[in-house]
């Protein structure tokens, strides 16, 4: 059976990713050509390293201490899922909330844990006068699978800074 829970700052560290499995294996991705969006072959693996939890960790804590949400799936006691959402309202009259992560393990995709967690955040989001969040994705094709089923479309307004930091990410937009 699998348990979510809000999660909170002094838990949040390295030991709790230990049963985590970042791994994707990616052959595919979409991409933005003259304006049109294309699938094209673009294979590697997708893993995090010691830094990449580092910094994981560092965000996470950064979105509780700042008044965001951080919310998990647990199997067996081990964390298997984990969703994001940032404070602060942007994009003008779309007032979006922004999705920071959404992450699975590898062992545990296909379970519904994402769908979960993806709507316990859009519960949040509107609990906090977003009427959409804004999610900078991943462009593998089966990320993209996974928002298109959310209900995501490509974002009326872009985050020049989503955009400037993962310009291969799309830029997506779920309403509430």
């Amino acid at each position: 059976m699998v348990d979510y829970r809000n999660i909170y700052v002094d838990e949040i560290n390295r030991d709790l990713f230990k049963n985590f499995i970042r791994h994707q294996n990616v052959t595919k991705c979409w991409r933005n050509e003259n304006g049109k969006w294309i699938i094209k072959d673009a294979p590697f693996i997708d893993d995090w390293s010691e830094t990449d939890y580092n910094t994981l960790i560092a965000c996470l804590k950064n979105t509780l201490k700042s008044g965001g949400f951080v919310y998990a799936a647990f199997y067996n006691g081990s964390l298997k899922g984990f969703v994001s959402v940032e404070p602060g309202l942007s994009g003008g009259e779309q007032k979006y909330l922004d999705l920071s992560s959404i992450h699975v393990s590898e062992d545990m995709r296909g379970t519904g844990i994402g769908t979960h967690l993806f709507m316990r955040a859009k519960e949040w989001a509107k609990e906090n006068g977003a009427n959409k969040l804004y999610i900078s994705a991943h462009s593998a094709v089966e990320s993209q699978l996974f928002y298109k089923a959310m209900g995501c479309t490509e974002a009326q307004v872009y985050n020049q800074e989503h955009v400037k930091a993962e310009p291969y990410d799309c830029q997506l937009e779920c309403k509430l």
